[in-house]
């Protein structure tokens, strides 16, 4: 935070009764290295093609570490979150490799993604202890304490430089995280964190500069649409000055902006980026998996913070052609033999195909959020014949990945259904029925709540639900059906009503990969032509 900007914030805070200070009145030039990834999503181990893995990451940095120190940079690692979720051989052990090899990288802090409460919280207890290193988040309220649940923001001492680091935490992770794990949470909005944040650092640490490591998604010209508010809006909100850098994650992509400040639609790996900036706060995202590390020098002098230079640079990706592009990484020989046991322990457990696929079912996101999908009447299918219903739904956002044709196996399915989320149904008095349909077919498409359905037809209009059926029957209003759902929707996952008080509402405890799988091992092979939809 620069002194102009502690000046328009002491303005902005003075209207409380609060008064702040100047950082630092040192006119010191210093210069600092920010090295940043996000998204990880399982990706500890190289993919099968060699590209990214922790191993290579460990060697890049190594290197980048050691070039800052011969130019007398100080250095700080980040990551914008979403450590969870993602690769099976990482989903089944609760991402302990992953967040055990962030703390041998040396990680410095990381914001909290919605992905870390894609388990009960005892798990992202015991992944913080893993970790080692400060997990953040500031806009994440207990609602008995008032206060917040994780720590806001981590103090840093950096040679001469004194680092603020503060988290912040999208507030759709209440309605796109499992309920069950953000009960008693309140995701308030970052702004207002930020401010508070600043206010209580300010009382004990004069940073020369203020980071907000975020997890909230970059979208252009603050264009969010559908998703909550994110980095762009932060930066526009807060008073000039008040951040100087923001590191991102959620939205997964490489940030990168033409000299006008738009979306650089060309760039590829390899080529030039240059990071955002609002309201005079760089805003840095270096896409997904650990895919490229996003490295920012930077000079500070006195009030001055000047981006000297920034990349994302590859981590071993490869051209269509299979050439790495830009330099080989050799994997770090200690991190690679660290890792392997997690890899071959995971890996035996997904051992063996359960199936076959006459086809491609297609589970990519620009799908089953938009259109309905025979992956989705799949997965519907299994879970009706697991609960004996009438008819199926489930939420796009729920499926999260391909079946490809051949053999399937249990990966593939875990793949497909990384959340553990378990089987449930309800049996609907024919009235009760129309009412629900009648918000969640409303659900626009781009959306992760957007409603895949199986064994029901239905006409939405401006007003009503019409001409609903099931299984090729007119709607009957003196007849019950039953619908089967997973736990997440059913308990207001997405924003769909919650279920779970419903008086037929019965949790079967069965997930739905466990489903999935025994349908597939009996019906192979499967056509993705029978569930043409």
């Amino acid at each position: 935070m620069r002194l102009s900007g502690i000046l328009l914030l002491s303005l902005t805070l003075s209207a409380c009764g609060i008064t702040s200070a100047p950082k630092s009145d040192s006119e010191t030039v210093s210069y600092l290295t920010v090295l940043h990834t996000n998204d990880n999503h399982g990706r500890f181990w190289h993919n099968e093609n060699g590209e990214y893995g922790m191993a290579a990451r460990k060697t890049l940095i190594d290197q980048l570490r050691i070039t800052a120190a011969k130019n007398g940079h100080e250095v700080i690692l980040l990551s914008g979150g979403d450590i969870n979720t993602g690769i099976p051989e990482s989903d089944l052990q609760h991402a302990e490799p992953d967040f055990k090899g962030m703390a041998r990288l040396g990680y410095d802090a990381m914001a909290l993604g919605n992905h870390e409460f894609d388990n009960s919280r005892d798990i992202l207890a015991k992944q913080i202890e893993w970790a080692q290193f400060p997990i953040l988040s500031a806009n994440i309220i207990d609602d008995s304490t008032k206060k917040p649940a994780y720590q806001p923001y981590a103090l840093l001492k950096k040679g001469k430089l004194n680092i603020a680091v503060i988290g912040l935490t999208t507030v759709d992770t209440i309605k796109i995280a499992n309920p069950d794990y953000v009960a008693g949470l309140n995701f308030i909005e970052p702004s207002v964190a930020t401010i508070s944040a600043l206010q209580e650092i300010e009382q004990q640490f004069k940073p020369h500069v203020t980071i907000a490591v975020t997890h909230m998604g970059h979208y252009h010209n603050a264009a969010h649409g559908i998703n909550a508010p994110g980095d762009v809006t932060l930066a526009r909100s807060l008073p000039r000055g008040a951040l100087d850098i923001i590191v991102g994650g959620h939205s997964q992509e490489p940030v990168c902006v033409d000299e006008a400040g738009n979306e650089d639609t060309s760039f590829a790996p390899g080529k030039t980026c240059k990071p955002d900036n609002q309201n005079g706060v760089w805003i840095m995202q270096a896409h997904e998996w650990g895919k490229y590390v996003g490295k920012a020098e930077f000079k500070i002098s006195g009030d001055a913070i000047e981006l000297l230079d920034y990349q994302l640079i590859p981590v071993n990706l490869k051209s269509a052609n299979g050439e790495f592009i830009g330099q080989a990484i050799t994997p770090d020989p200690a991190m690679l033999d660290f890792l392997a046991p997690y890899q071959e322990n995971g890996a035996k457990q997904l051992e063996g195909a359960v199936g076959t696929a006459l086809g491609f079912f297609d589970g990519e996101r620009s799908t089953v959020r938009f259109k309905q999908s025979p992956l989705a009447d799949l997965i519907i299918s299994a879970q009706m014949a697991a609960t004996k219903a009438d008819f199926g739904i489930i939420s796009g956002g729920g499926i999260r990945a391909s079946i490809n044709e051949g053999e399937i196996s249990y990966k593939d399915i875990l793949k497909v259904h990384p959340f553990k989320n378990r089987i449930t149904y309800v049996d609907w008095p024919a009235k009760e029925l129309l009412d629900y349909l009648n918000i969640v077919a409303r659900y626009p498409a781009d959306a992760g709540a957007y409603l895949q359905f199986h064994n029901i037809e239905f006409q939405v209009s401006d007003s009503t639900i019409d001409n609903v059926s099931i299984n090729g029957q007119p709607l009957d209003m003196a007849k019950t059906y039953r619908m089967s759902i997973n736990s997440y929707n059913a308990a207001g996952g997405d924003g769909y009503p919650n279920l779970t008080m419903h008086p037929t509402y019965i949790d079967t405890s069965r997930t739905d990969a466990e489903v999935l799988k025994e349908y597939i091992q009996k019906f192979s092979p499967i056509n993705p032509k029978t569930f043409i939809r």
